[in-house]
């Protein structure tokens, strides 16, 4: 700072104001400043910053979030990360593959970077071990999944009654027999799409039946094993409900192998790049991500700058994308 105050030809107080933009600096002297300091190469140290700014922050938000690499992770960290620039915050991004260890592990991590708060998709089911972390003054929102064992703000899609609309749907084209892809249980928001499917086919007086139902993780590869198996059976299914988007994909790609794909309708949750151009389109239930991404932060900076108002769990509606696949009227079973 002293070499950029000695060729800018000012006080080295005039460098510390310009590089954290205070906007009383004549924009003549800081122009002049910004000029020195690109010649000489001058990057500031933020984290030394941060450690002398009165309030700790170091203007970064860390985000978990399931798998980088899944369209959902990247559109709702995208839009997390839109609202964080606008506030001059950066995000510093982990993935945590499902795993409650892994989960604790990086928080931790984001909290030893001094993050001044954590937007998280979670893997685990217990969260009392962020309590401590809340009590010092680290800020959370929890998207997706509401937290456990915590008191802490959540924004989550309505995924019962997404199912709902998607069985209700293909009940409307004739489908009776209806065939269940999803992922565990255990995970909070696969039970609650499989409760939305049990409801409806309760609703529409259609008997429960184990045997067109699988549980199979989010892999693609098991999608398509678990479909190729369901299209086999003596009395096979005349629809499908794929509830995640990995199994959706899974689900097109052997339907479109066992040439079916004109025969068995199909819903699934959660959009996905290019569904729109297959032929037939793929119908979803979609979730607005946008909007969960920019509330869940937006719920976040609220709290970072002082909202101590009671904790809350806004739900967000989802709604059906008809593009053709969900609308193949049920032409008696297939084999």
């Amino acid at each position: 700072m002293r070499e950029v105050a000695a060729l800018a030809g000012v006080a080295i107080k005039t460098v510390s104001r310009v590089v954290n933009g205070v906007p009383t600096v004549d924009p003549a002297i800081a122009a002049r400043v910004r000029e020195a300091a690109d010649k000489l190469g001058y990057r500031p140290n933020l984290t030394a910053s941060s450690l002398r700014r009165g309030d700790g922050r170091t203007a970064t938000i860390g985000m978990l979030v399931e798998d980088a690499a899944n369209p959902f992770s990247a559109a709702l960290t995208r839009t997390v990360e839109n609202v964080a620039r606008g506030r001059g915050s950066l995000v510093l991004v982990g993935s945590l593959d499902e795993d409650p260890a892994r989960e604790r592990e990086l928080a931790q991590a984001l909290i030893d970077r001094r993050v001044d708060g954590l937007v998280i998709v979670p893997a685990g089911r217990d969260h009392s071990y962020l309590i401590s972390e809340q009590r010092s003054g680290t800020c959370m929102v929890f998207v997706d999944r509401e937290p456990s064992l915590l008191d802490a703000d959540a924004v989550v899609s309505d995924n019962r009654q997404g199912s709902v609309t998607a069985i209700e749907h293909l009940l409307k084209s004739g489908h009776r027999r209806i065939a269940y892809l999803g992922d565990q249980v255990t995970i909070s928001t696969a039970a609650q799409r499989f409760d939305g499917y049990r409801h409806a086919l309760e609703l529409a007086h259609i008997e429960y039946d184990a045997e067109i139902v699988r549980h199979v993780g989010s892999s693609e590869s098991a999608a398509i094993a678990a479909t190729e198996e369901l299209l086999a059976l003596p009395d096979p299914p005349t629809a499908l409900f794929t509830s995640q988007n990995f199994v959706t994909i899974g689900a097109v790609r052997a339907l479109r192998a066992l040439g079916l794909q004109d025969t068995v309708a199909h819903v699934g949750f959660d959009d996905f790049p290019l569904a729109d151009i297959l032929s037939p389109g793929i119908s979803v239930i979609a979730q607005d991500i946008e909007r969960l991404g920019r509330t869940a932060a937006e719920m976040l900076f609220r709290r970072l700058d002082g909202d101590e108002s009671p904790t809350s769990t806004v739900t967000v509606p989802t709604r059906l994308i008809e593009r053709g696949s969900g609308e193949i009227i049920a032409a008696g079973p297939v084999g």
